[in-house]
């Protein structure tokens, strides 16, 4: 007898099974091990298995007690609103925030939320953090020539003072970096937390320069020192004379390489203030950017955060 006939014929049994005595369902039992060959104890467990259309199985382990919405959204608020911090971080900011939550969260969550662990909530949230993910593609071409002209930045600005910036090139390219698109040149003043942006097509020197130039005359003070990554869009001879050759000069420094957390201060306005509002799209129209310049200058995309 074939799959299909047995499954067909396993239909029949299970009619006339049900509906009979426990002296016929014996009978009926015996025949269907003879037809099918069946084990005697697997042909019961067939014969119970989804006796109703609508049963469902139940599942093995304790029951879900974490699953209701409200928890979930909290946790995704919390997540985004402290910019992506790993669970074991987020776990400790929940007592800190529960109690100023703009949605009303029963008593009984509220415990929940209090005695969650950190590996529950990475499974809660692990399709949201799959949707924001931080990712890109570097486009850094370190620029060896310059880089013995400028050195690299320790500990000697006065970060107190407002003027000292740090910079860097956010790129718009999608899932590939051929062909032309838009980057954004963005810079933050430390003391301040001052947004500065521009944006460029591509990131050629000339283009980078210019953007550079706009944002210094839109300023409300000085610029007193300009700390960039390894880049040639920044350590080229354009940028070099145009901080030196001046009353003041600016004091020209540069990150160390792959230490990205030499320029932490722009890595966190480039995700807050760049990829949070315009994502990860490709932008290759040249006609964007105006659009990105005239949203860049707006007071509120500028103010001190």
């Amino acid at each position: 007898m074939c799959k299909k006939a047995k499954s067909e014929y396993l239909i029949e049994i299970r009619k006339r099974y049900f509906s009979s005595s426990k002296t016929v369902k014996q009978l009926i039992l015996d025949e269907f091990c003879k037809n099918c060959g069946y084990n005697r104890k697997y042909a019961i467990r067939l014969i119970n298995k989804l006796s109703k259309p609508n049963q469902k199985t139940k599942k093995p382990g304790r029951p879900k007690k974490y699953n209701h919405t409200l928890i979930i959204d909290f946790l995704k608020y919390l997540w985004i609103s402290s910019n992506l911090v790993r669970s074991k971080r987020l776990k400790a900011m929940i007592p800190l925030w529960l109690p100023f939550y703009d949605k009303s969260i029963p008593q009984n969550l509220q415990i929940l939320l209090l005695n969650i662990s950190p590996a529950t909530i990475d499974r809660l949230l692990h399709k949201i953090k799959c949707k924001y993910k931080k990712f890109g593609l570097s486009t850094t071409e370190p620029a060896s020539l310059l880089k013995k002209q400028i050195p690299i930045k320790t500990n000697q600005w006065d970060e107190s003072r407002p003027g000292f910036f740090e910079a860097d090139t956010v790129a718009h390219c999608g899932s590939s970096l051929s062909g032309s698109f838009i980057y954004s040149v963005n810079t933050t003043d430390i003391a301040t937390g001052w947004i500065a942006t521009r944006a460029a097509w591509g990131k050629g020197q000339t283009g980078v320069f210019h953007a550079l130039q706009s944002i210094e005359y839109s300023l409300p003070f000085k610029i007193l020192g300009f700390d960039s990554d390894n880049g040639n869009e920044f350590l080229n001879r354009h940028l070099i004379n145009y901080f030196t050759n001046r009353r003041q000069p600016v004091q020209f420094t540069r990150s160390r390489e792959y230490q990205k957390n030499d320029n932490a201060h722009i890595k966190q306005k480039n995700w807050t203030h760049i990829r949070q509002y315009l994502g990860y799209h490709r932008l290759d129209n040249p006609a964007i950017l105006p659009l990105l310049d005239n949203l860049y200058s707006i007071p509120d995309f500028c103010q001190l955060v």
